[in-house]
């Protein structure tokens, strides 16, 4: 294994890592690649073995304080042989003292503790078919319609670091969807919906309520025309698990948030749809 080498991904390499994740089962979004390119280029790690992609894995730097960890996926042929713990440390070294998160698959759990990870909740992904409402409400917007600042200062309320340069581009790519409930001229609710490898997934879905939440839902469903879609709810939001429930979801898939440190106090409360079990 001396021939194994760790670099950057060039932006057009990422869709490498969106395969293999696609190949695991992870469902991710169509223009998942271009989206999470805008975050942190360099963030994004390729293992090659004799010059052949061997692993890959993610660890976005938001800010000078927050990292984000995802795709760390080894080439099934490959798999117990090292790899993926030096591909990992690589991750790891590129966050530097930030404070890193992760969404894990539940029974790795114990190997994440003893790289530093604590548990903080589950996420646990809801799957079905829905029908789409008759109309959309007159009372919805779309997102992009929305002042962007806005929309980035609801978003710090629910997400450890400012990531404004991602949510511009989750907002505006093409096939991306988004909606917005308005109360008394304040930003009260609001979700994105995109096209996946199967279905749709939604998310973010943030709201001050379960009433908004399920009005955005709403209005994301009549826009898109309904189908299979994916919500990833926050297990500790009681509300969020009831909401995808009266729509006749059901379970599918559950990940461990684990964080390396202390992060700022979130609203998770408000959070009805996780964004990306990969970038957070």
């Amino acid at each position: 294994m001396n021939s194994f080498t760790i670099r950057a991904m060039r932006p057009d390499e990422i869709s490498i890592a969106i395969e293999w994740a696609a190949a695991e089962g992870w469902n991710p979004g169509l223009a998942d690649a271009a989206c999470f390119a805008a975050v942190d280029p360099q963030g994004f790690l390729i293992g090659e073995l004799d010059g052949k992609p061997a692993a890959t894995i993610s660890c976005v730097n938001y800010d000078a304080r927050f990292a984000f960890l995802g795709f760390y996926i080894v080439r099934p042929d490959l798999r117990g042989k090292g790899l993926g713990l030096r591909i990992w440390n690589a991750a790891v070294a590129h966050a530097g003292s930030r404070v890193i998160g992760l969404d894990g698959v539940v029974a790795q759990q114990n190997n994440y503790r003893k790289s530093g990870f604590s548990l903080a909740y589950a996420n646990i992904r809801y799957g079905g078919t829905v029908a789409a409402p008759d109309a959309p409400r007159s009372d919805l917007v779309a997102l992009g319609d929305v002042p962007f600042a806005d929309v980035a200062a609801d978003d710090a309320t629910v997400f450890p670091a400012p990531r404004s340069s991602f949510l511009r581009a989750w907002i505006g790519t093409s096939g991306h969807v988004g909606c917005a409930l308005m109360r008394d001229g304040k930003l009260a609710g609001w979700g994105v919906i995109r096209p996946c490898r199967t279905g749709r997934k939604i998310g973010p879905l943030v709201a001050d309520d379960r009433a908004a939440a399920e009005s955005v839902l709403s209005a994301l469903l009549a826009r898109t025309g309904g189908g299979e879609v994916f919500l990833d709810v926050p297990g500790i939001n009681g509300e969020a698990s009831a909401l995808a429930e009266s729509l006749e979801l059901a379970p599918v898939f559950e990940t461990a948030r684990m964080y390396t440190g202390v992060i700022a106090p979130l609203r998770l409360e408000r959070v009805f749809g996780v964004t990306s079990f990969e970038l957070g």
